[in-house]
This record gives C-alpha cells, structure tokens and sequence, in this order.
C-alpha cells in the first residue's frame, strides 16, 4: 500500500522521521484516501505480581482492566496507547488482562470491563466504566497530573 499523505501534506513527512506512528484508520475526504496515524504509547503490562508495586508509586497511575475477547476493549485500547505517549514521564499508563490476572480484578471488584482506575499514592482516586473518548480519559489522568 502506498502512503499517499505524505503527497498532499510536506509536513507530515518530517513529522514521520521524527516519531513513531502506527496505521489506524483511513478518511475519506474528497475521494481520496489519507492515511491517519497516531503516536504510539508506552502502556506497562501488568500482572498479579507487579500491580502493587506500580501503583504506589510517586506518578498517578491509570489501569485499563481489559480482556482480550471484549469488543469495547478492544475500541479503546489506542486511546490508551495515545495516552501513555501524551503522558509520558507525568504519568503511568498500565493495562492489567482480567483473564490471566484474576486476583487483582477481584480484589479491586472489576465486574464489568473495560474499567479504568486512576490510583495516586496506591489508592483509587477516580473510576470510569466502559468506552469513553479520550478526552474524559484525559481529564481524569490531567487533574491528578496537575
């Protein structure tokens, strides 16, 4: 496939060379195809035995709780992506799979996913339940951020 953005946006070359982008989608805009990339973040897996350690540290945390068979998991895991890249170095972005970290789900009561929690200083700060657009995800990680 031929990236045509770069023939209509000079720009959008040298943004190329200077980050790291990943493919997610196309638009449509006046019959012909642009390609849309995004950042790509630095999400930290987590797991039964790390989990605690991680969310007491000094930075406000955000946990995707998230399985591999949900759909909307599966939406709004690259605005988790986005998120770790926006917050890079002010915060950790993390994703915890229920399936195989059930112990912590549990402990944390996650029944419905995906869920997000924000953690600061090891306790839960703020909650959202299901798929949202970034920018409310963005709104809870930047007023523990600030």
């Amino acid at each position: 496939m031929i990236c045509r953005l770069f023939d209509y946006f000079p720009v959008a070359k040298s943004l190329w060379n200077k980050f790291s982008y990943i493919c997610v989608g196309y638009l449509n805009i006046q019959k012909l195809n642009f390609i849309t990339y995004t950042k790509m973040g630095k999400t930290l897996e987590l797991n039964d035995s790390n989990f605690e350690e991680t969310i007491k540290g000094d930075k406000p945390v955000l946990v995707d709780f998230w399985a591999e068979w949900c759909g909307p998991c599966k939406m709004i895991g690259p605005v988790v992506e986005e998120l770790a890249g926006d917050y890079e170095g002010k915060a950790v972005v993390a994703k915890l799979n229920v399936d195989e970290n059930p112990e912590v789900a549990g402990k944390y009561g996650i029944r419905s996913i995906p869920t997000l929690l924000v953690f600061k200083g090891g306790e839960i700060v703020d909650k959202q339940v299901g798929a949202v657009p970034k920018s409310v995800l963005a709104q809870k990680l930047a007023a523990q951020v600030a």
